[in-house]
């Protein structure tokens, strides 16, 4: 573990606070030494990087209790909680049916694994103008409730950012909730992104539109834009042009024309400047055309995949797990049936820890950055990437890896299907063997683990939600066909107790 530590910013504290209050005490207390840390998809790599000089303390609040509720009050505003995560929104009818945008574009973040830890309060505060997220909740004139020991204020979210990645929030804040007004009955909405690549793909152009109408007259118009400046930025040109019209092609290719004005864009790794400007008018003709057509819920599946399994996408409250650690603290998990004590994990990850501590192998390393999959474990009854869960975060916890996979599908109640079923095999894990999925077999342990969850959420899984459960798994040698017919061919020979 020595040799992983010397490669990240150390830290020399990590709080697990059991309540918000004491959270915002701590906040107090530590100033800017301290970061929060929720689904940590971005904090850790920044820390990884030495990205973040002077901080030194975390403060876990993935387990406090009462924080990830999606509400809607007497009034009608919809209120999302600050451990909302982006698997959640996908998941909540009343986002679908009142905010279709904002579930549209937390579909957009990542991967299934990424989705069930990251959370919507996460990617408003890091304040990247490619986080896809802001531009939905920019065009909804979301407000944003900050809290800190000393009481709490409440700031419209465009008055929020205040460059890249810099906000108007203070170092001992935390962003308690978001609200919004759902969008009337006669408006539409829709959210459209340009990536490199269709999943795990930052933002080159993204937007959000929404136009209330009265009859075929936009009444009103909100435009949203995204990575094409250093902040989100509005189209107000576009948006009071539109205000009194009829779409049609020629209103809207004015309306492209004037949206595009609004953009200031950079070059930068994924697009030049010019590229983005161009794709601007691209992407603004492309939503203003579905909602002309009313199309925007066309494509939208009823049953997203999650890869939660039956944990409603809540982490259950971390109770004992609570207190002040440092790397001489042991952390003491199950993994995989089996209790697990070891220290020295303040500064890695759980992936570390549990092939390092609790020697536990098969879960691989391929990116450190959670672009591939291969370390994909359960945590507590949910797909994550390992290499992005702080390790202590395991204290407490029940951690399944690819080693104890047969084992946990038979607590699932699925027993081996087939000739020559071996015990000690999940089904899919035969499966495989079957086809061929495995060629050098290093990535091979995540597709089993999302691919298991799939299963068990989805007993006959559609191509298009495998290739969704695979979003976040890369392979070099195989080509995907393979594994995709493993999965087909398990989901038809499972039997359930």
């Amino acid at each position: 573990m020595h040799e992983i530590q010397k490669h990240r910013q150390l830290l020399t504290r990590y709080e697990v606070p059991s309540n918000l209050a004491e959270t915002l005490q701590l906040l107090r207390e530590y100033g800017s030494r301290a970061r929060l840390v929720a689904g940590g998809t971005d904090l850790l790599l920044e820390l990884a990087r030495r990205a973040r000089p002077g901080v030194d303390v975390l403060v876990d609040i993935s387990r406090l209790p009462g924080l990830a509720a999606i509400t809607q009050d007497s009034d009608g505003a919809i209120h999302l909680g600050p451990l909302v995560t982006h698997n959640q929104v996908i998941g909540s009818p009343l986002i679908v049916e009142h905010a279709l945008p904002l579930a549209q574009a937390s579909r957009e973040i990542g991967s299934p694994q990424l989705r069930n830890r990251a959370t919507v309060a996460g990617n408003v505060v890091t304040a990247s103008p490619a986080n896809d997220t802001i531009s939905a909740l920019w065009a909804l004139d979301a407000t944003l409730t900050l809290a800190s020991a000393g009481g709490r204020r409440t700031v419209p979210i465009r008055q929020f950012y205040q460059g890249v990645r810099k906000t108007a929030m203070h170092p001992d804040e935390m962003l308690v909730g978001i609200s919004f007004r759902p969008l009337p009955e006669t408006a539409r909405g829709t959210f459209v992104k340009l990536g490199l690549r269709r999943a795990q793909a930052i933002s080159v152009v993204h937007l959000t539109a929404i136009l209330d109408f009265d009859g075929d007259t936009v009444r009103r118009a909100s435009m949203a834009l995204g990575s094409v400046a250093a902040t989100i930025v509005s189209a107000p040109e576009a948006e009071a042009f539109l205000t009194g019209k009829t779409l049609g092609d020629g209103v809207i290719a004015r309306t492209v024309e004037l949206a595009a004005k609004a953009a200031a864009p950079i070059d930068d790794i994924r697009g030049s400047a010019e590229y983005r400007q161009d794709m601007v008018k691209v992407m603004v003709r492309r939503a203003l055309q579905t909602l002309h057509a009313g199309t925007e819920r066309e494509g939208w599946d009823g049953r997203p995949v999650m890869l939660w399994g039956a944990t409603s996408g809540h982490f259950p409250a971390a109770n004992g797990a609570v207190g002040s650690f440092d790397d001489t603290s042991v952390i003491e998990a199950r993994v995989n049936g089996t209790p697990i004590r070891a220290a020295g994990g303040l500064n890695v990850t759980l992936l570390d820890w549990l092939r390092e501590a609790g020697r536990v192998t098969g879960t691989k390393e391929g990116c450190a950055e959670g672009e591939c999959g291969a370390c994909t474990v359960f945590l507590d009854g949910m797909a994550v990437m390992s290499c992005l869960v702080p390790a202590i975060r395991a204290h407490g916890a029940q951690i399944w890896t690819i080693e104890g996979l047969a084992e946990w599908g038979r607590q699932q109640g699925i027993r081996p299907a087939g000739a020559g079923a071996l015990d000690d095999l999940h089904p899919l894990q035969q499966t495989f063997i079957e086809t061929g999925a495995v060629q050098c077999g290093f990535c091979i342990p995540g597709f089993l683990m999302a691919g298991a969850q799939l299963l068990e959420e989805q007993a006959q899984p559609t191509l298009a939600q495998i290739q969704q459960a695979f979003a976040g798994n890369l392979c070099r040698c195989t080509g995907y066909y393979k594994i995709i017919e493993a999965v087909e061919r398990a989901a038809e020979r499972i039997e359930r107790n």
